[in-house]
């Protein structure tokens, strides 16, 4: 047996895992030297490149989360751990992420620690500061699930032990983001839009995969509500959210996160095969398929009431092709809480 088919968990893993990794590591660096310069068009080319490597890098992480790059688990660890610096999601680790992820595909549900919903509601000015924000296109909802990584080690106590690695990572990005910034200033604004961009392309991807409900049991066992929801029930609340059905190749621009039933159904299938699975399992039905055309529709209309919003299981949301889905915010699998 080859040494790489030793190392991988599919024997045909070697070349589309080098092709991604390097796409993600060459728009990193790259991307990253381009928004160096005082180049407009550079800048721009790097902001766009820098971004979708790291939006590549989260669907990498995640097919490490299920243990599907490599057949050890640490060697999925320390890939995904390489991911995490990329993304700006390094507050996290590999196993709480990988946890929160088991849960919501056990569970059959969006698994969270807390639920933010009931919160807002109790803070008026929050919320219409989020809601100001949202209207605007500025994650700003995503962004506080992001930097609530940070702030819960300091809150909750069972979560103070991941105190080191976030006073750890702060200090190394504050440095970097100095040294970065001594080069050229315009880098920090610039990183800024190329970080919005990631957290809008990853949220319209989570928003409209599943009617599942938000549980805050993240950090209790898996109760038996869960074994309620079964496989029928899994694959009727989970959609397909493809860029286009006749042009299987555009889904890359999400590494094929977008074949999100199969995905469900063959967990430890590798991305680049999905399509193909995809096509074999279910033709031309395009019952759990949502399209990018009718999903902009409803990515846009309901941006502000889909902050406080959690939808009902069995939604009927291919009645009008998913233009009046609103779809759920913060579940992220980044966002490890």
């Amino acid at each position: 047996m080859p040494s790489s088919a030793k190392t991988f968990r599919h024997d045909d893993a070697l070349l589309p895992t080098l092709l991604a990794s390097s796409y993600v590591l060459a728009g990193y660096l790259l991307g990253g030297l381009s928004m160096l310069t005082d180049v407009w068009y550079l800048n721009l080319f790097g902001v766009l490149w820098f971004a979708h490597s790291m939006v590549i890098g989260a669907y990498l992480i995640h097919e490490a989360a299920h243990l599907s790059i490599f057949r050890e688990r640490k060697h999925n660890r320390w890939f995904s751990e390489l991911m995490l610096w990329i993304t700006g999601c390094s507050y996290s680790n590999f196993d709480d992420i990988s946890h929160k992820h088991a849960r919501h595909h056990s569970d059959r549900a969006d698994i969270v620690s807390f639920d933010f919903r009931p919160i807002l509601q109790r803070h008026p000015v929050a919320l219409k500061t989020l809601q100001i924000l949202e209207w605007a296109y500025i994650p700003a909802l995503e962004i506080l699930m992001h930097a609530l990584v940070i702030i819960l080690p300091f809150i909750k106590p069972n979560r103070h032990k991941r105190r080191a690695r976030v006073l750890s990572v702060l200090v190394i990005r504050l440095a970097l983001f100095s040294y970065l910034a001594s080069i050229s200033l315009d880098f920090l604004w610039l990183y800024a839009i190329a970080y919005l961009l990631f957290l809008t392309f990853m949220r319209f991807m989570d928003v409209h995969q599943h009617t599942y409900e938000v549980f805050e049991t993240l950090d209790q066992k898996r109760g038996p509500e869960a074994k309620l929801r079964d496989k029928h029930f899994e694959e009727h609340n989970t959609y397909s959210n493809l860029f286009s059905v006749k042009h299987p190749w555009l889904n890359l621009i999400a590494l094929n996160f977008s074949y999100h039933n199969v995905h469900h159904r063959q967990q430890l299938q590798p991305w680049y095969r999905l399509p193909k699975i995809h096509k074999e399992l279910y033709g031309a039905d395009q019952t759990q398929v949502l399209t990018f055309r009718h999903l902009m529709k409803s990515f846009h209309k309901y941006r502000v009431p889909r902050i406080l919003n959690g939808d009902p299981i069995n939604l009927p949301v291919k009645h009008d092709e998913g233009e009046s889905f609103i779809g759920v915010d913060g579940v992220s699998f980044l966002t490890a809480h």
